[in-house]
């Protein structure tokens, strides 16, 4: 590679900037965004990437499930692109770093290549993937799964939020094509994240070289209970499934200890019907969540969870069951994606370490049609999801030059 090129950086201040003018779209009392997937908030947040991106020089388009395309042209535009991206979509109270920080830092790529003039053979594809976050539809990851073909456009289109808006309703709200496009061939793909956990910064590491994803799932836990007065209801003549849950958790999360470390358990929603302080409820319904690097631990975790679940139901004769609605496998990333990550990492003189990500991301639905890998930076305490969610901008300037110079020997003319 040229010294012209191997002395290429980005543009940490521009970086930053747009990091923090992102952040006002949706922006939260305490500090952090909400900015659900395909709300008002949502969709300003991605017409401004649209100006950022189109004053850069990119075509834009969106596909028929909401995903957007900011396409920088190469000398050979009808080889396979290279690829980098991730979400502007939040959590209800998010931070202003967690995907939007690998879309900006995309888009930073681009507008470094355009500072210096360098044109590449292969064009240069930023993404922005639809309800990364699965917050407001509940199927996380959801834009890019239909773009892998792994998850039904149909059935994506029919999810709805709670206040019973369909995604179809919403992408029709916005315009959006009704038609999925073809998905284009793609030569790698990269994505920038912020590490969501506390690792490298413990290690006082900069870059986390991303060699795949552990498995994860989401099941609901439904148990039918009989409603009855809180007062003249006697304990003993309760039919109360809260009692199943609190005879439950001590032991799911027992379970989880036995194996190992790695091993991740957590209850994200607890809800009763009615509702009612003083009435005992008639259903119980929470979530689950279950997560293992290990395919064995995962698959023996899980199948612990719901033995625990059948016997509790059993124990207290109440109806009821455990039911998965969302399981991404492990994935394993491309070696030569890693490879060219770890590679710029060195290059640029950054720390590295090799991980397995413990978070789901869009890049687990991309690996599955295309070369991909990921380029994690430090975020403080290791807290996300929270809108006290911080990186500093050394760190976020980094990852952004690993993200450049991973994807440079993919997209120059003697690639």
């Amino acid at each position: 590679m040229p010294d012209s090129i191997k002395s290429l950086r980005v543009n940490g201040e521009r970086l930053w900037s747009r990091l923090m003018q992102m952040a006002t779209i949706g922006a939260t009392r305490s500090g952090g965004c909400n900015r659900q997937a395909l709300s008002d908030a949502d969709m300003a947040g991605r017409k401004l990437l649209k100006q950022w991106a189109e004053a850069a020089g990119c075509t834009v388009r969106v596909d028929a499930i909401g995903n957007l395309f900011a396409r920088r042209a190469g000398s050979e535009d009808c080889l396979a692109v290279v690829m980098t991206g991730s979400h502007l979509d939040t959590q209800p109270t998010g931070g202003k770093f967690d995907g939007v920080y690998g879309v900006l830092a995309g888009l930073e790529v681009i507008e470094s290549l355009n500072d210096h003039a360098v044109k590449t053979r292969h064009p240069v594809e930023l993404c922005v993937w639809c309800n990364e976050e699965g917050s407001r539809f509940s199927m996380a990851m959801m834009g890019s799964a239909v773009w892998s073909g792994s998850y039904p456009l149909s059935k994506a289109l029919g999810l709805t939020d709670r206040a019973g808006i369909s995604v179809r309703d919403e992408l029709t709200r916005a315009g959006f094509p009704t038609h999925m496009e073809q998905r284009q061939a793609v030569k790698a793909s990269f994505e920038a994240h912020i590490e969501q956990g506390p690792v490298l910064e413990q290690k006082a590491i900069t870059i986390g070289v991303v060699t795949g994803v552990q498995h994860m799932s989401r099941h609901e836990v439904l148990i039918e209970g009989q409603e009855a007065h809180a007062g003249p209801t006697p304990m003993d003549m309760r039919r109360d499934p809260v009692r199943v849950l609190a005879d439950l958790l001590p032991a799911m999360y027992a379970a989880t200890a036995q194996h190992g470390p790695s091993a991740r358990f957590t209850v994200g929603c607890i809800e009763t019907q009615p509702g009612s302080p003083n009435t005992v409820p008639g259903q119980l319904r929470f979530t689950v969540d279950i997560r293992h690097p290990d395919g064995a631990q995962y698959a023996a975790l899980k199948a612990a969870i719901g033995r625990l679940v059948k016997e509790a139901l059993e124990r207290h004769r109440l109806p009821g069951g455990m039911q998965c609605f969302w399981e991404a496998p492990g994935v394993t990333f491309d070696a030569a994606c890693v490879s060219a990550v770890r590679s710029a990492a060195e290059t640029l003189g950054f720390k590295a370490w090799d991980m397995v990500s413990g978070a789901g991301h869009d890049s687990c639905n991309v690996a599955a049609v295309a070369p991909t890998a990921m380029v994690f930076v430090p975020c403080a305490g290791g807290l996300s999801h929270n809108e006290a969610e911080s990186a500093a901008p050394a760190d976020l300037e980094a990852g952004a030059n690993v993200l450049l110079h991973a994807m440079l020997p993919m997209a120059l003319p003697h690639a």
